[in-house]
């Protein structure tokens, strides 16, 4: 099966960087399409907006290079469109309570079909004829309803007398994934809700279904003497791994190689990536943790993304909140995630405008190339674009709205030259430093 990619070359805030290049589950989004896609095709060919879909003589799988999808999505929706045996393109519901709470807000990837929402995935069996080039078009096209099979689960408890109206807050975990990557929301959707709360749903699932996986289960946790969350058929662990028989890990959890965790760490249902150090009694729970990132002793992280090679420093929570690679946050900063008036939470959407978020809890975002100072408080959904630098001073300490390049501290600095901007914005030209 041939697979045509459809760029999609909109950056997204505060990263300034395209979609298909951020982490998502702790790898580039290109290559969880790539991996996930492999059992269906043998090749691809990649087009940039303005081209158009080549004639085509054997089946194809066209997508947008900005959507995150799992196997399960994928099986499910091929199962289907191997049935029909027509070109088809995949399609929500409005009434799909994981896709209508989670994937449709801030999003403007989605084409409006009647009662139906299309996403840019299609499928067509027979190649791809002259007359069905225009790929805009619906001419021909069958939508094809994927239920992704959500159910509710909670996450977070607010005591009456704090909102109203509220209580228990939930999440519509999908046992199949897709989202369009159009915010900076979406990632912390594809990682905690899509990602992460959907693998410990379908874990569940297994375990109710099928007597033989939880009685396996069962028999490792015996036979290594531990309890069943922290068996090695729930935890993971790489090679040339270190870890503290006092640090507490619980599955499902996947630890890469050459990890350090240190003695009190206790890590809940994460994704843990190559060469990471954590220290002494971290806390890590419902969390993605990218290839080189550093957690010194007492950092917690909640619901949190943390790309490559960043560091957050001690005695720092983060919660609900996504940061870039090779950003450094530090000691004793808090990212709040709780919007103390009932008024909604908004955040920068497809078309970088403020919207909606849905969310009524959400942390903040913080782009790549960062450097945030010590003891800061950082309000609900508040952005630190790319390449900032944040130096903690009386002046600086509470961030109440959303910090652009231009407001980065280093340029009243002298020496300002030194921390080079690396991720400008579409358009943009950043002259060499050197």
């Amino acid at each position: 099966m041939l697979k045509i990619i459809l760029q999609d070359q909109r950056y997204i805030l505060p990263f300034n960087e395209r979609a298909r290049d951020l982490r998502v589950m702790n790898k580039p989004l290109w290559l969880n399409q790539r991996d996930v896609l492999a059992p269906y095709t043998q090749h691809e060919l990649e087009l940039k907006p303005w081209d158009t879909l080549p004639e085509a003589h054997e089946p194809c799988l066209v997508h947008r290079d900005n959507l995150y999808f799992d196997r399960e999505f994928i099986e499910a929706f091929l199962a289907q469109a191997f049935k029909l045996q027509k070109p088809c393109r995949a399609a929500f519901s409005a009434e799909d309570p994981a896709f209508r709470e989670h994937a449709l807000p801030l999003s403007t990837s989605y084409t409006p079909y009647d009662e139906l929402y299309l996403a840019d995935l299609w499928y067509f069996p027979d190649g791809i004829k002259r007359e069905q080039i225009d790929w805009k078009s619906m001419w021909g096209v069958e939508p094809v309803l994927v239920n992704l099979q959500s159910s509710e689960v909670g996450y977070y408890h607010v005591p009456t007398y704090m909102a109203h109206e509220q209580g228990d807050l939930v999440f519509q975990v999908p046992r199949r994934s897709l989202i369009a990557i159009d915010s900076w929301v979406h990632i912390f959707i594809a990682d905690v809700v899509f990602g992460l709360f959907a693998r410990g749903a379908r874990f569940e699932d297994r375990l109710e279904s099928d007597i033989f996986f939880k009685l396996g289960i069962l028999a490792s946790g015996m036979y290594e003497g531990k309890q069943v969350l922290e068996c090695s058929k729930l935890v993971q662990v790489g090679q040339n791994c270190v870890i503290d028989p006092r640090a507490v890990i619980h599955g499902p959890t996947t630890i890469g190689n050459n990890v350090t965790i240190n003695a009190g760490a206790v890590i809940e249902n994460c994704i843990i990536g190559d060469n990471v150090n954590v220290s002494q009694d971290c806390q890590l729970m419902l969390s993605v943790v990218g290839d080189g990132a550093f957690l010194p002793f007492r950092t917690s992280l909640f619901m949190t993304t943390l790309m490559e090679n960043s560091m957050v420093a001690q005695n720092t929570c983060l919660q609900m909140c996504v940061v870039g690679r090779n950003t450094f946050i530090g000691a004793g900063s808090t990212f709040t995630d709780f919007n103390l008036l009932p008024a909604p939470l908004r955040a920068l959407d497809g078309d970088e405008k403020l919207s909606v978020a849905n969310r009524p809890v959400l942390g903040g975002c913080v782009g790549h190339n960062c450097r945030l100072g010590s003891g800061m408080i950082f309000f609900p959904a508040r952005t630190v674009e790319s390449d900032v630098v944040l130096i903690a001073s009386p002046e600086r300490r509470v961030i109440e709205r959303d910090v652009r390049y231009e407001d980065s501290d280093h340029h009243r600095l002298p020496f300002a030259q030194i921390h080079p901007r690396l991720y400008p914005r579409k358009g943009e030209v950043v002259a060499e430093s050197w």
